[in-house]
């Protein structure tokens, strides 16, 4: 099938190509972002694949529908950038890639928590220009505290193990308790209840209209002073605004970030050589007890490798008249009350 790739990177080509030798589509990509100025590239071709920060709003949904487009085939596992309601009534099918490695998800959770716990971003950057001296460098231990996790699907259960292995003490929050995590000794409670009483928060939920700026004003209040935050998950899912404040008021004692709200103009792209114009960003990044990867916490050998082959066996189902392996059912998620 012939497939318009957008949002390329040379890793993505090069994994790509590896697993397309099993599977011979003819792939066609574009560094460019899709959106409904760019989607007109998409024309005349049945499939396009596309990754986080691509708009498939209605507007750029109908301009492929019209295009001759049929499948759109996510590599990622959100699709909260997609609307689905839309892509259903023009019978465009929607697959995503659902669990492609929640490992690497969960250890880059834990590498920001023992590196914000731990201050090691400004070690390294010490250490680097001969600077030894440990003032402002006091961190905490793991081991004692109270550790929430929002969300124990696939990521959130891995790391709610992970930190009892650091000997926290965790309560968690899922619409659906996770029976092993409760045997193992997490305590279920409601997201009021996390935001009492934790020392560290990590957010593993999905980004629905019930969720979105979960981290708010209201949230923060209920919050122990000093809290650390972190959120691997959606940016979407925390107010920067709010967070900014917390950060100047030290309601919030360390934050750690993968994702950010407004991160399509930021993340993936090599922006040393211009001026940054989201002062919002800019602000979170004068903290000293902020750490903000670019959206990495996925990007490791084996989950792209798995994103590949995923992403292009949907398609081959899908060509072949069957149902994708990570086929998303608009009936479905509305059914759920997930989006």
């Amino acid at each position: 099938m012939r497939v318009a790739v957008f949002s390329t990177k040379a890793y993505d080509r090069d994994f790509f190509r590896l697993a397309n030798a099993a599977f011979g589509h003819e792939l066609v990509y574009f560094e460019t972002r899709l959106s409904s100025q760019t989607a007109a590239l998409a024309k005349g071709y049945p499939a396009v694949c596309v990754f986080v920060n691509d708009d498939l709003d209605a507007r750029v949904l109908l301009m492929l529908q019209r295009g001759g487009t049929r499948l759109i085939a996510l590599r990622c596992a959100g699709y909260n950038n997609v609307d689905l309601q839309t892509a259903a009534q023009l019978e465009l099918t929607v697959a995503r890639v659902p669990a492609y490695s929640p490992q690497a998800v969960a250890e880059h959770t834990m590498a920001l928590i023992l590196a914000a716990a731990r201050r090691l971003h400004k070690a390294y950057n010490r250490v680097r220009e001969g600077n030894f001296s440990l003032d402002g460098l006091l961190g905490m231990d793991i081991a004692g505290k109270i550790a929430g996790v929002i969300g124990t699907g696939k990521i959130g259960r891995l790391v709610a193990k992970r930190l009892l292995a650091f000997e926290c003490r965790v309560l968690a929050f899922d619409l659906a308790a996770d029976d092993e995590l409760a045997a193992a000794g997490v305590e279920y409670v409601t997201t009021d209840e996390i935001f009492r009483r934790s020392d560290i928060i990590t957010l593993h939920c999905p980004l629905a209209p019930a969720t979105k700026h979960l981290i708010n004003e209201e949230s923060l209040a209920l919050m122990k002073r000093g809290v650390m935050l972190v959120n691997t998950s959606r940016g979407a899912l925390v107010d920067a605004r709010a967070v900014t404040r917390a950060l100047k008021s030290g309601k919030i004692g360390a934050l750690a970030l993968d994702v950010y709200e407004e991160e399509a103009d930021l993340f993936f792209e090599d922006l040393s050589n211009q001026v940054i114009q989201d002062d919002i960003f800019m602000r979170m990044l004068t903290f000293p007890n902020v750490i903000i990867t670019g959206h990495q916490a996925f990007f490791t050998h084996h989950a792209m490798e798995h994103i590949s082959r995923q992403t292009l066996d949907n398609i081959t189902q899908f060509e072949r008249g069957e149902p994708p392996g990570g086929l998303i059912k608009w009936e479905d998620i509305r059914g759920s009350g997930a989006a």
